[in-house]
């Protein structure tokens, strides 16, 4: 699908098309998690499991490599997409959504930065999600996620 749109309508649009499945997925898996966890919001560290357990369950191998109050460092050694996300960093797109809608819909904010990924032929991807658009952060370039009415957190 991928593919198929960047061929279409060019890497751009068919990431903005990513980007909007991935935050509609995101939104979901949150919800899905904060109801089998039996919590209306997830906290830092429970933020940091989800990611990791979510990507497991789609057999992705993310593991946290750093977790403090600026950031979450993940790392991941296998991408769910497989050999098919070599060349294809639009795939990225829905980890950087899922990630951050995640974590912007139970923290507030996030900002995701790819730093490193497989779709770009690096062994592993490494990728950091920012807690604060202040910071250690502010002048990192990843793309930011504010906490929506949608979340159904507003005014907790």
């Amino acid at each position: 699908l991928a593919n198929v749109l960047s061929d279409v309508v060019g890497a751009e649009e068919a990431s903005g098309f990513l980007s909007v499945v991935g935050q509609v997925m995101g939104r979901q898996i949150d919800r899905d998690y904060r109801e089998a966890l039996k919590t209306a919001r997830l906290s830092r560290e429970q933020v940091s499991a989800v990611l990791v357990d979510f990507k497991r369950r789609i057999e992705g191998d993310f593991y946290v490599i750093e977790a403090d109050r600026e950031k979450i460092v993940l790392g991941n050694r296998v991408c769910p997409f497989a050999e098919k996300v070599v060349g294809q960093k639009v795939l990225c797109m829905m980890t950087s959504n899922v990630f951050g809608s995640i974590t912007a819909a139970n923290l507030g904010y996030a900002k995701v930065v790819l730093k490193e990924t497989i779709a770009e032929g690096r062994p592993e991807c490494r990728v950091v999600v920012y807690l604060n658009a202040e910071g250690e952060g502010s002048e990192a370039e990843g793309r930011e996620y504010y906490q929506s009415a949608a979340d159904g957190h507003e005014g907790d």
